[in-house]
């Protein structure tokens, strides 16, 4: 079986303040880009990492490869307009090897990854990766702690927060599935990969997350991820 997994990290940051892309903010010394790379290289050294970035971020990631010195093999896709087509890109780059995979009946999954989530568990990788392989399409979520509610043309009203789950990264496909789904027309209704896969059919399957696999946005993550790293 192959294992690719396509890194999108196309941010620009806004939330965080400053000019910096919120993927290349250091974190004890290594852009937090490197740390996910990292993630994911301690999982599986075999698995295939595509990180998908702007064109235009493309010229100082490699400066900060040189400088700082990466370990992690990998290769660039070019990022898109948004996230639907950066990880349609980023399929796209890949679709040549996976055919060929195709027809040596070699088995494929694809995941893709949040540029921003560096502390993914392994055990979680593994979980989406062994949950897809049997279904289809496996992605990690966490229950919700805080109380909900929702609002209306009446106000607001509490909803049972049992029933609603916080989605995560890695999400984990089937080559054919995840290739099927990008073929689609672009939709504002598309928030992650498994609302793509969704549209056209596919059952989605729910692994436990890991609660330390929050997607760093604003300067507050970075404090929390500051502290997780001292952790660590």
């Amino acid at each position: 079986m192959r294992k690719y997994v396509l890194i999108v990290a196309g941010g620009k940051g806004l939330r965080m303040g400053g000019d910096l892309p919120k993927q290349f903010i250091p974190l004890e010394g290594k852009p937090v880009l490197m740390h996910t790379l990292d993630a994911f290289y301690r999982w599986d050294s075999s698995a295939e990492l595509v990180l998908v970035l702007p064109e235009d971020h493309q010229p100082y990631w490699k400066m900060l490869c040189r400088e700082i010195g990466c370990k992690v093999p990998h290769r660039i896709a070019n990022g898109g307009e948004t996230r639907f087509h950066s990880v349609r890109n980023g399929l796209q780059f890949l679709s040549e090897e996976i055919e060929n995979a195709s027809e040596r009946n070699e088995k494929v999954l694809v995941a893709v990854h949040d540029g921003v989530r560096p502390f993914v568990s392994p055990e979680v990788i593994s979980a989406c990766f062994e949950e897809a392989e049997k279904s289809g399409a496996a992605i990690p979520v966490m229950p919700m702690i805080d109380s909900l509610r929702e609002t209306d043309a009446n106000g607001s009203h509490p909803v049972d927060r049992s029933r609603y789950f916080a989605v995560q990264t890695p999400q984990v496909f089937h080559s054919d599935v995840l290739l099927k789904a990008y073929s689609q027309d672009f939709s504002p209704l598309f928030t992650d990969d498994a609302s793509v896969v969704e549209a056209m059919g596919q059952s989605i399957r729910l692994v436990t997350g890991n609660r330390e696999n929050i997607k760093l946005t604003t300067p507050f993550d970075l404090l929390i991820a500051k502290g997780l790293l001292s952790s660590l």
